[in-house]
């Protein structure tokens, strides 16, 4: 089911919109990119974001120093918006998506219905900023809509490498970027650079990184005293995953990061062989083929030998 934006928020007099928790690039370009067309387009509508703090690598996106990483509590709203999740991922937004007068539900991951009350799910879509600028009037985008939708976009699919982009999604990205925004300075400092300690904790989850499955998979984790003693949280994990499913031969990449006593953020990335979000599923998680991630209880062996189990089955089907 399509979305009429401008049509499902006509009348609204306070509108909100929230996205998942950790947010990443999509998430971030998607509720910031949808503020600044409501506002541009409904003038008289109150638009307000409420995200949990997003990295300072997003702060160039207008929008990004009037997000509400507080939830305290509100009025119901008139529409809400949940966009690259559903409602049980919006975090402490939550209480305001199940108690507005509307709810909308905007997401390309591959869940069987949406939670609102207007769903526009798409999952063969490469992100939720690709899945907006199908549903923004054209003549209403602007350099500052563009660059936030741009940025989403370029996260979502590692800079249109991953398989999740199609030909209509460059041809997006080809657009956007004639609005005039700096892009190669984007790419740069939001999906490429890291600070010297970001760079440090990489190579020391390259370093103790394990191979198995004869050599067709590989895992690493941080431990909570790790991260304490390089004084560094989950936003500047980012990428190790990446980087290690870019070693020659691993059809099938694990990062595990510590969250409490036994129990673990995991991201998984996947190459034609296995399913990533397939295996986290399996684990109440959920993603994309190629990349997923779910949360795991148990010791580090416990985990690996886990998803294990339901990686090895898939590579010995697709041998």
């Amino acid at each position: 089911m399509s979305v009429n934006l401008l049509e499902e928020c006509k009348n609204a007099g306070r509108i909100g919109i929230s996205g998942h928790v950790r947010p990443d690039g999509d998430c971030v370009g998607a509720v910031l990119s949808l503020q600044m067309y409501l506002r541009k387009c409904l003038p008289a509508a109150q638009v307000e974001v409420y995200l949990e703090k997003p990295a300072d690598i997003f702060s160039e996106i207008r929008g990004f120093d009037e997000i509400h990483s507080d939830f305290p509590e509100e009025d119901p709203f008139d529409v809400f918006f949940a966009l690259d999740c559903g409602a049980e991922r919006l975090g402490g937004a939550e209480k305001y998506f199940r108690s507005a007068g509307k709810r909308i539900n905007i997401d390309h991951h591959l869940r069987e219905e949406g939670s609102g009350d207007v769903n526009h799910i798409v999952p063969q879509a490469s992100s939720t900023c690709e899945l907006l600028y199908d549903l923004m009037e054209e003549d209403k985008l602007d350099r500052d809509i563009a660059m936030a939708l741009y940025i989403g976009i370029i996260h979502d699919t590692g800079v249109f490498q991953y398989s999740c982009t199609a030909p209509a999604t460059m041809e997006k990205g080809a657009k956007l970027i004639a609005y005039g925004f700096d892009f190669p300075r984007l790419i740069q400092e939001t999906f490429y650079l890291k600070t010297y300690v970001q760079a440090q904790v990489m190579g020391r989850a390259l370093m103790e990184s394990v191979r198995f499955l004869e050599g067709r998979c590989i895992v690493s984790s941080v431990d909570s005293r790790t991260m304490e003693i390089y004084q560094v949280g989950p936003k500047d994990l980012d990428g190790i995953v990446n980087q290690l499913k870019n070693i020659k031969g691993v059809e099938c990449a694990i990062f595990m990061y510590q969250t409490g006593p036994l129990e673990y953020k995991v991201s998984l990335r996947s190459g034609e062989k296995v399913n990533a979000a397939q295996v986290a599923s399996y684990f109440g998680g959920g993603g994309h083929a190629r990349a997923a991630g779910c949360t795991m209880t148990g010791t580090f062996h416990d985990c690996v030998n886990n998803l294990s189990l339901h990686i090895e089955r898939q590579l010995t089907a697709a041998d």
